[in-house]
């Protein structure tokens, strides 16, 4: 069942009880809001469902129908149900709980191993997942995945044909968000099918390389593919940190940027949260951090690099299995589909978080004639209300003004504080959490070297930035390290002047490594207690080949 700390916490599963903030954490790395836990992390939940139905990896039935089962939310943050993601690397051919746990979750310790329960082995399933996996090696471009094309343009156009809600009545604002949410469900389904099915080239990739001895060649292969949607903005942002800022040129980019782009920020699938739009100076901030960067930091330029070695190391490995015609067709489909699916992920992340800006702009001027009537104190209020609530505050606005004063602290108590990265069937409460500012054991010294993943390769020394939020980057200077707990899309444009990235979770679809390939930045992830061990302003070296990351000099 789960226990109840905060308004939005959920019931558990019993049947699937191993839940984690792996991956989940980069998409909500702040508590979940009442208003989203109703409604847009409702909607996941059944999309994600979808996904599995679809895949063939489940069947409808063996969720519940009104509880979360896939989601869960303990102390206010949002969990992964590690459980079923490990059940269908059992179920589908090729794959393994162990596939599972490295491509999502990571080098991270406390995680049991998988045990087999009733039900778990279902050959039925594993015939019809064998059977997607293999139209999977038949899309061979991102423009083959065309419901992810469609998707781009219903989302652009939402955007495009946003109304003026300064025009619309309360409960029509409250409408359009309601309106909007099913979309989110659709978008989601295609983000976890594609996320699935992005594993299966990864897996045949790594599988080949391991097995000749070589998986040094693994993160080569599957960097520099180009068409990364959300590494977009960075690019985007560079052009722009070239021009002067007080000049004409600057303010029509910056515009349309804010108009292209305006729905990427922290915690952005968080309707609440801000975004480039609502609060332009977060992208004012990145951009200068980009001012001071030389030339050859252009992200254009280190991607055609990574593009590059890319195509050398598939040259390599294809050349190794060539007297093994099976092992090597396979190889090559597997590298020729990772060209889609890899920036696929990317792309049906990006749709998603378009749709959820598009959710948020009436409720942000929902909050605004909140705040006017006194009701509210910030604009972003309208996330401490659940959904049943909403209507009640178009009647009476003043009813839920203390409530939502006393769960905005609560919520702010619990940012402050470090969920359990794992837990079997509960999690013991929030008031046996670690804080944030809690000082690591182990704090490393001159000398001493950090182990995680390996995450895109590539050496570099700089001084260490321990930043925890992007809303903040004004520390980073260009050649700086950045050691960050986790990365959301906002982290992208801190990427570019940074010489290494190191984060303290992260696997090999993270939002990290994905991003860092793209930028032909070295990367480090799952350096579990990076951020609390490594002294900021120390200088460091980041081997993104090997995981390792050593303090060379002390501040």
């Amino acid at each position: 069942m789960g226990d109840r700390y905060y308004v939005t916490d959920s019931d558990l599963s019993e049947r699937f009880p191993l839940y984690t903030r792996a991956n989940v954490g980069e998409v909500f790395p702040d508590p979940v809001t009442p208003l989203t836990s109703d409604t847009a992390l409702w909607f996941a939940e059944l999309g994600w469902r979808d996904a599995w139905v679809r895949m063939g990896a489940f069947e409808a039935d063996e969720f519940p129908d009104d509880t979360y089962c896939q989601l869960g939310v303990q102390g206010g943050y949002c969990y992964l149900n590690a459980s079923l993601i490990r059940l269908f690397g059992e179920r589908a051919p090729g794959l393994s709980w162990q596939t599972m746990d490295e491509t999502f979750f990571g080098a991270q310790p406390g995680i049991p191993p998988y045990q087999e329960m009733p039900g778990d082995v279902r050959p039925d399933l594993s015939e019809k997942i064998g059977q997607t996996f293999g139209w999977v090696f038949a899309q061979t471009a991102l423009s083959d995945l065309t419901e992810l094309t469609e998707d781009r343009e219903e989302t652009l156009r939402l955007r495009a044909e946003r109304p003026d809600y300064t025009t619309w009545t309360e409960q029509q604002l409250w409408q359009r968000y309601l309106d909007l949410v099913p979309l989110h469900r659709k978008y989601f389904s295609h983000h976890l099918f594609t996320t699935y099915m992005a594993t299966v080239p990864v897996g045949a990739i790594s599988a080949v390389a391991t097995a000749v001895g070589r998986p040094d060649l693994i993160l080569p292969i599957l960097a520099g593919i180009g068409e990364v949607d959300s590494a977009a903005p960075s690019h985007a942002m560079w052009a722009m940190s070239r021009m002067d800022p007080d000049g004409d040129e600057f303010r029509a980019a910056f515009e349309q940027f804010l108009h292209d782009f305006g729905s990427r920020g922290p915690n952005e699938w968080e309707s609440r949260s801000p975004t480039w739009e609502t609060r332009p100076a977060l992208a004012l901030a990145a951009i200068d951090r980009m001012r001071g960067a030389p030339d050859s930091a252009d992200p254009a330029l280190q991607n055609a690099e990574r593009a590059r070695q890319r195509e050398a190391a598939a040259a390599e490995l294809l050349a190794m299995v060539e007297a093994d015609p099976a092992t090597h067709g396979q190889l090559a489909a597997a590298i020729a589909c990772s060209a889609a699916w890899l920036p696929g992920r990317e792309r049906t992340k990006t749709n998603n978080i378009r749709c959820i800006h598009e959710m948020r702009m009436p409720m942000r001027e929902f909050g605004r004639r909140m705040v006017e009537k006194g009701a509210f104190d910030e604009i972003e209020d309208y996330g401490f209300l659940r959904s049943a609530e909403v209507e009640d505050c178009i009647a009476n606005p003043h009813a839920f003004t203390e409530t939502i004063r006393s769960r905005r602290a609560e919520y702010r108590h619990l940012q402050e504080l470090v969920p359990p990265f794992v837990f079997v069937g509960r999690t013991d409460g929030p008031d046996t959490w670690h804080r944030r500012d809690e000082p690591a054991e182990g704090m490393l010294g001159a000398g001493d070297s950090l182990v995680g993943m390996p995450g895109c390769p590539g050496q570099a020394e700089g001084i260490a930035r321990v930043i925890l939020d992007s809303n903040d980057p004004t520390a980073l200077e260009p050649g700086d390290i950045l050691v960050a707990p986790i990365t959301d899309p906002s982290w992208t444009p801190l990427f570019v002047p940074a010489a290494g990235v190191v984060v303290d979770v992260g696997a090999a679809l993270s939002h990290a490594i994905i991003v860092s390939r793209e930028l032909g930045i070295p990367c480090v992830i799952s350096a579990t207690d990076a951020t609390r061990r490594i002294p900021n302003g120390a200088r460091i070296r980041v081997d993104g080949s090997t995981g390792a990351v050593t303090v060379l000099e002390l501040p």
